[in-house]
Formats: C-alpha cells, sequence, structure tokens
C-alpha cells in the first residue's frame, strides 16, 4: 500500500529490502566522517610539529574546519533541493576522504588553514547531505532511527581515533592519512554505488506539499513559524554541541589539572564520553519509541546537567568519570534529534541552518572554556555545560507544542 502523501517526483524505494540496503549505504557515509575525524584528529600534534605553529597559530589553523563546514551549509542545502541529497553526499564524502590526506604536506600555520578549509567545507557539506537523506528515510521507514545514523559516526570516530592511536608510533603522519584516505574512498565507493543505484525515498518537503498539483512551495526557504522552530531547534543543538567541543579539548585537562589524574587515567575522560555517546545513539531509537522526541530532548537535556555538575565539581576522579558518563548518555540523542526535526520541517535547508548553528556551538565551546578557565577556574567553567544543557531543556519545554504535530508524524 502506498505511503499517504506521496507527491510525484523521487518515489519511495520499493521493497524493504532497498530500504534497508540504502539505509545501511547512508549509515557507512556518516561512519566514514567520523572515521576520517577520527583519524585526523590523532595527528592534530605531529601536523603541529611539522609546521612549526604556535599554540595560538595553530588554533586559528584548526578553525578553518569549523569555518568551512559553517559557511558552505547554507550554499549546500540549495545544492541538495536541486540535485538530491544522495549525488551530494557521495561527491561531499569522496572529497572528505581526499582532503584529509593534505594536512601533512603544509610547511606553515597559513597553509594549514587553507588545507583545512577545504577538509571543513567537504565535511559541512556531507553533514547536509547524509542528514537531509536521513531524514528521508525516517520518514520512509516511519521509525525514529535518527539517533542510529549518528552512532554510526561515533563508533566511525572511535574507530578511526583507536587505529590511528595505535599506527602512530610505526608511520608517519603522510602515509597514516594517505591510507587513511584510500580507505575513505573505498567506503564512499561501495556505498555511494548503493545510494546511487537506489531510488530515493520521497522528500519530506514534497510529502507535505503533496496536496497542491505543483508540490505547492515546499522548495521555498521555510517562512515564518517554520524558520523560527527551525532557528531554535539549531539553538539546542547548539547548546549540545557546545558540550561536545568543551569535553574533547577540556576533559583530560579538568580530570589531570583539577583533580590530579595520571595521564593514562586523564586520557580516559574523554573515550567513556564518547563511549557512553554511542551507547546512548545505539539505543536512541528504543528510547525515541518510548517517550517520544520531546521527552528524549528534555530528559536528555537535564541528565546532561546533572551529569556534567557531577562531572565539574566531583572531588573524585571515578566520580568525575562516572559524570562525564552521564553527560554523554544524556547529550547522546539531543543534537541528532534536533536536526532531524528540522529536517523534516524545512527539508535541507532546515537542516543546514539547524546544523549551522549546531556546529558553531562546537566552535564555541572550547573557546569559551579557555577564557571562563582564566578568568575563574576549569571546574567553573566546565559548568558552562550542565548551564547549556540545561537552557537546551528549558528551550525544548517552551517549543513542545510546535514539536508535537511532527514526532507523531515519524513514530
Amino acid at each position: 500500500m502506498p505511503g499517504p502523501r506521496r507527491a510525484s517526483g523521487p518515489q519511495p524505494p520499493d521493497g524493504a529490502g532497498s530500504l534497508r540496503g540504502s539505509r545501511g549505504a547512508l549509515t557507512a557515509f556518516f561512519a566514514l566522517g567520523g572515521f576520517v575525524f577520527g583519524g585526523w584528529v590523532v595527528r592534530i600534534p605531529d601536523i603541529k610539529d611539522q609546521t612549526g605553529a604556535s599554540s595560538s597559530a595553530l588554533g586559528l589553523a584548526l578553525l578553518g574546519v569549523s569555518a568551512g563546514a559553517v559557511v558552505t551549509m547554507t550554499l549546500v542545502g540549495l545544492l541538495c533541493q536541486r540535485y538530491g541529497n544522495h549525488p551530494v553526499a557521495v561527491v561531499a564524502g569522496t572529497l572528505l576522504a581526499l582532503s584529509v590526506a593534505l594536512p601533512p604536506h603544509t610547511q606553515s600555520a597559513a597553509t594549514l588553514g587553507a588545507v583545512l578549509l577545504v577538509f571543513g567545507t567537504a565535511f559541512g557539506a556531507m553533514n547536509v547531505a547524509v542528514n537531509s537523506a536521513a531524514v528521508d528515510m525516517v520518514a520512509a521507514l516511519r521509525r525514529p532511527v535518527m539517533p542510529g545514523f549518528h552512532a554510526g559516526f561515533s563508533l566511525g570516530g572511535m574507530l578511526g581515533a583507536g587505529l590511528g592511536g595505535l599506527v602512530a608510533e610505526h608511520l608517519s603522519a603522510a602515509w597514516h592519512l594517505a591510507f587513511l584516505a584510500a580507505i575513505g574512498v573505498g567506503i564512499a565507493t561501495v556505498a555511494g554505488w548503493v545510494l546511487l543505484t537506489r531510488p530515493a525515498p520521497a522528500s519530506v518537503l514534497r510529502g507535505r506539499a503533496g496536496g497542491g498539483e505543483n508540490g505547492g512551495d515546499a522548495d521555498e526557504a521555510p517562512r515564518g513559524r517554520t524558520r523560527w522552530v527551525v532557528a531554535v531547534l539549531g539553538f539546542v543543538a547548539l547548546c549540545t554541541a557546545y558540550g561536545e567541543g568543551a569535553l574533547a579539548d577540556w576533559s583530560a585537562l579538568h580530570l589531570r589539572e583539577s583533580l590530579d589524574a595520571s595521564a593514562g587515567v586523564a586520557g580516559a575522560g574523554y573515550a567513556v564520553f564518547a563511549l557512553a555517546m554511542t551507547v546512548g545513539r545505539l539505543t536512541g531509537t528504543a528510547t525515541l519509541r518510548r517517550l517520544g522526541q520531546e521527552r528524549t530532548l528534555m530528559a536528555g537535556g537535564a541528565t546532561a546537567a546533572g551529569g556534567m555538575v557531577l562531572a565539574s565539581l566531583a572531588p573524585t576522579v571515578w566520580l568525575a568519570l562516572l559524570g562525564f558518563v552521564v553527560t554523554g548518555l544524556g547529550l547522546a540523542n539531543i543534537f541528532p534529534v534536533a536536526i532531524g526535526q528540522a529536517g523534516a520541517l524545512a527539508g535541507p535547508r532546515g537542516v543546514a541552518a539547524a546544523s549551522t548553528l549546531g556546529y558553531g556551538g562546537l566552535l564555541l565551546g572550547p573557546v569559551a572554556i579557555g577564557f571562563l578557565a582564566d578568568w575563574f577556574s576549569l571546574p567553573a567553567a566546565m559548568t558552562t555545560v550542565a548551564l547549556l544543557s540545561a537552557v537546551a531543556t528549558v528551550t525544548v519545554w517552551a517549543l513542545r507544542g510546535a514539536l508535537r504535530p511532527q514526532a507523531g508524524a515519524v513514530r
């Protein structure tokens, strides 16, 4: 029986097998992003030594990743509407894999920043394309599977970082990242072939606008209330991405400097946080089915706030590690659900707008923590993660009426 409210244009794939294949290939692209990014992060100290950059110069060069991602997202939303999510994802994923091989061949912070701008552009483009495709897949499956896609990113990141750590002492950065690029291109080729040879699910926007002969104004930019709701969802994503960015850069320093942890134990801080996020995302579909989107967002924000208060103010290392685990479980599903809801409301442009704000949080978090740590203390600075998680919870509570209709539509 055909799905309701489908318009002409891209049609849902015929048969559950086709959907499963497309879903697996799409998950592979999420994992590709995490795998490449995780492998790159491991090599940052080597690239710093190679370029002779100071810490501040390296910090400015690293902004190229975020700047490239943020600047490109709005344009990519338009490209996805014009050419389709899957072709854009394949092109961006291939460019991302190729560009990770470039940093070892730079000789200054300036050239590194230029290369990372390309890397960030590809990363941001793929983020918009795969999230937009995931929104359509969620609608086609009529199951809240968005967290599962983001679990692929988390697993890919853990694999990329773990593999990078194993080979770091045996391979130069140039050889390691070249092999990483080759693996990435292979993943993009195989998964891309699956995506491009199977019909894409119908666009969520076309499905909503299917009552009109020409699809209504589905291709127009989100207006009025929809635009406002997308902006608020982007703000929710920002609040939680702030925490992810802060913990990635500062969790180890917090454990070592504030609680006198050994280097090995301090390094476990982000590892347990990332593992908890992965577990939370793998169980996210079941959580969404049980609680619904609004309560999942609010419960996640409240849990993250409590966990981060514990992690920031804990008197012992082990309590702080427990706090990181609780925080990871709380934050796990907020970003994917917020981005998915923005896409359900406004298609690729909604994903682009919310993602731009969300990645702004990743950019803001580490910098804000650094300044606040200088002004006050590192534990006090880390409590801002709890504060913004609480703000996200209150924001979702205030927005619950606007979210309720779409939450029911994708279950």
